[in-house]
């Protein structure tokens, strides 16, 4: 079973996890129509492979150290630092150390790209039709 979403107006921590980030999981915090706020949680040397997304989006290293890697190169993330990627950038992560991401991303229809989002339920726990929705 999913865990649920957090819904509007509500407080949710992404402080460090510290001695509990080995044993975290990777979790999809918001969830709506337009937004989507993913908390990623990576061992060290775990990779994500290449793969974009269809508008631009954060990556914001909460703990550790992760390398985020584009067409342009590598750019080491720390604690602290946060990257605006350009819309349908192909990219990819490799954690240095294990660490903490908070990505966000904006959706089109409840969808980063590539139907990542179908299926996707909003705050308010309907359907996100397809083809509904600015675009």
């Amino acid at each position: 079973m999913a865990l649920p979403h957090a819904s509007h107006l509500d407080v949710i921590n992404v402080g460090p996890l510290g001695e509990r980030l080995a044993d975290a999981v990777s979790t999809s915090l918001i969830k709506t129509r337009r937004i989507q706020l993913l908390h990623l949680v990576l061992p060290a040397h775990k990779d994500i492979p290449y793969h974009h997304v269809d508008d631009e989006c954060t990556i914001h290293c909460l703990e550790g150290v992760v390398e985020l890697v584009t067409g342009a190169g590598a750019r080491q993330l720390r604690a602290g630092n946060v990257v605006v990627l350009p819309a349908a950038e192909r990219h990819a992560l490799r954690a240095r150390t294990d660490c903490a991401v908070l990505m966000t991303l904006i959706l089109r229809e409840g969808d980063a790209g590539n139907q990542g989002g179908a299926g996707a339920r909003t705050l308010e726990g309907e359907a996100v039709p397809r083809g509904s929705g600015p675009g």
